[in-house]
Formats: C-alpha cells, sequence, structure tokens
C-alpha cells in the first residue's frame, strides 16, 4: 500500500488474498498511516471487486461496507491498466529488493513473526533518503500528506458476514453459525429475514428494516431474550401455549407432565421452551405414553431438562432399565475380593 504524494509505503505478509484477510490488510495500512485517504484504489482482485467494469466496476459488498465505516471512497483501477496505479507496481520492485530479499532464506513459523520482520526493513526504507533527494518518504509524509488524512474511528471495523432464517413460532431465529437463538418482534413470527453478524453484533432485517441487534453470544443452544419482543407481554395468541403443553403432557403420564412443567419453569420466558416441549412429547408416536413417561422419570431423576436428554434414553432403552438392577447384584467369591473386615 502506497500513499499517492510521499509514496509512504506499508507491507505485510497475509495468509491468503480473501476477502476477510484482504480488508483486515488494507485496515493495518490505515492505522499504520494514523488516518484515512478521501479514496482506496484497489486493483481487480475479488475481494475488492465482483465485477470490473472500465466505467463503473461493481465493489464487494464487505469491501464496501469497510469503506463506507472508515468514510473513504474505493476507486478501483481499470483492468489491465497498470498506469492507472504506477507509483504501487514501481512501489513493489523497490520492496522486493529492500524487503523481500533480505529475508529470502530466513523461516518463520507464523504470521506475526514474518510481519515483525518486514515492519524493521520496512522503516529503513520509509526513512532512506530518495535518490538525489535529501527527504525521505518519511518526512513528506509527516511535512505535506499526514495532516490530508481524515480522522480514524473510535475501533477498527468488524467483518460483516450475512445468513438466512425464519422467525420461529417462540419469536425467536435460530443463528445456526453459533448454534444460538435470538428474539425478534412477534409481530414478524414465520417470516424469512436477512441475519447480518460481526464478532460483536447479531442484526436482524426483514426487507431493509431492522428488527432487531444483539450482542453477539456463541453459547449453544442459549437464548438472548428482549422481553418486548415476546408474545406473553401482549395481547396475543400463540399457537403454542404453557397450557397447551402441559395439558397434552398430562394425556402421556404424570411424569411426562412434570418434566414438562420443569423444561417451562426452568427459561425466563417460557416460550423459549416450546421447540424442546413440542420435540418431547412428539416422541410419543414413535415409543409410545408409558416408554415417554418412563424416559421422563428417569431424566428428572438425573436433573437434566432437554430434549436431547430424553431422546438418548429412549435410543439406549434406559427407561427399562429395572431401578433395583444393582441391588440384585450378588458379587462372585474370588480371592481378590478381601470383602468390608480387610479394612477394620
Amino acid at each position: 500500500c502506497v500513499l499517492g504524494s510521499s509514496q509512504y509505503t506499508y507491507v505485510e505478509a497475509s495468509p491468503s488474498q480473501k476477502k476477510e484477510d484482504f480488508i483486515r490488510s488494507v485496515e493495518n495500512a490505515l492505522w499504520f498511516y494514523g488516518g484515512v485517504p478521501n479514496a482506496l484504489v484497489p486493483d481487480n482482485l475479488k475481494s475488492a471487486v465482483t465485477k470490473g467494469s472500465r466505467y463503473e466496476p461493481k465493489v464487494n459488498e464487505t469491501f464496501s461496507d469497510f469503506a463506507e465505516y472508515y468514510e473513504t471512497a474505493v476507486l478501483p483501477t481499470r483492468t489491465y491498466k497498470p498506469r492507472d496505479k504506477a507509483i504501487v507496481e514501481n512501489a513493489v520492485r523497490i520492496i522486493y529488493t529492500r524487503v523481500f530479499a533480505p529475508l529470502r532464506h530466513q523461516t518463520f513459523h507464523s504470521v506475526p513473526a514474518i510481519n515483525k520482520a518486514i515492519l524493521e526493513l520496512l522503516k529503513t526504507h520509509n526513512e532512506m533518503s530518495f535518490r538525489g533527494r535529501e527527504y525521505s518518504r518519511r518526512s513528506l509524509f509527516d511535512e505535506v500528506e499526514k495532516q490530508e488524512l481524515k480522522s480514524l474511528p473510535l475501533k477498527r471495523y468488524e467483518i460483516k458476514a450475512y445468513a438466512n432464517g425464519t422467525v420461529h413460532k417462540n419469536s425467536h431465529i435460530y443463528f445456526s453459525k453459533d448454534k444460538h437463538y435470538y428474539s425478534v418482534p412477534y409481530q414478524h413470527i414465520g417470516k424469512r429475514i436477512k441475519i447480518i453478524y460481526s464478532d460483536s453484533l447479531v442484526e436482524v432485517f426483514y426487507k431493509f428494516e431492522r428488527l432487531a441487534a444483539h450482542p453477539r453470544e456463541k453459547k449453544k443452544y442459549a437464548y438472548t431474550t428482549v422481553k418486548e419482543h415476546m408474545p406473553s407481554h401482549h395481547r396475543f395468541v400463540s399457537e403454542w401455549s404453557s397450557e397447551k403443553f402441559i395439558a397434552w403432557a398430562a394425556h402421556i403420564g404424570i411424569h411426562c407432565k412434570a418434566y414438562i412443567i420443569e423444561i417451562l419453569d426452568k427459561k425466563q420466558h417460557p416460550e423459549q421452551s416450546y421447540k424442546s416441549c413440542l420435540g418431547i412429547l412428539h416422541l410419543a408416536k414413535k415409543v409410545g405414553n408409558l416408554r415417554l413417561d418412563n424416559a421422563c422419570k428417569r431424566a428428572s431423576d438425573y436433573g437434566a431438562y432437554n430434549y436431547n436428554i430424553i431422546d438418548r434414553i429412549l435410543k439406549k432403552g434406559w427407561d427399562n432399565l429395572d431401578e433395583n438392577l444393582e441391588e440384585e447384584i450378588v458379587l462372585p467369591d474370588h480371592k481378590n475380593i478381601r470383602g468390608g473386615h480387610y479394612y477394620k
């Protein structure tokens, strides 16, 4: 990366040319300079430009969002026009001589290690006087260009990614990347939505309208809920309700009913447990009411209240185990079995 007037240069080694690595490298350059130029002039790699054009190239959506965050413009070079980036082309040739060549016989075991070595040589390069001149890239930058850069934001840009989903009947969307649930206003139940997420934030959109924004949580199968999103706080009747699930469980057995009540009580909002309850009660169609009731009793003894434990008990046949089995086991006589009197 080279600034247009001073030719002040930034160089780093990057794991790849993927979008995330490319944007992070450009950002590192801005923070190295301590400011933001009015425009970024990238080459036509896919991480920057989705579709090249002489008149109106299509900038990568994430890179465009990155530029908007830093309040700068993206002006891609024309394809096959090295003159559009002559300063960079010349800088590459010099960097190969002054940075790459001195390091070519060394072995580095991490990206930070090689970048540390690069920065040391880069400092020498930037402070070296131009041929036949008394000033260097660094001194020219400090004198002419530094004050022309716009201020950096308070924090770095967070790369965003995108996913699609549906608002479930419990007023939550399932974010599959983290296996986590986030609440959405109940009025949008059943709608297809777009999820935009970064390392710290998850946003939910419907037709360009932002429905919700949550701090990103990575706890699996947990819920992040805004109480105003839940139908229980409004005059709203859902197809699912706590009473419906409790009555359904009562038809299966007393242990199943008690188990369902425990699941509903353990969540801050009953609606969060509806899918677990639905999954457990549907198991009666596969194994029958008696086995499901026994499985709920055994899971209660374990103190585990979720769908997965019930499913596991039924698959392993643990619901049919005799609870008094341990009492019926008689140890055989053997010389290696010392007996309780041995320890007196």
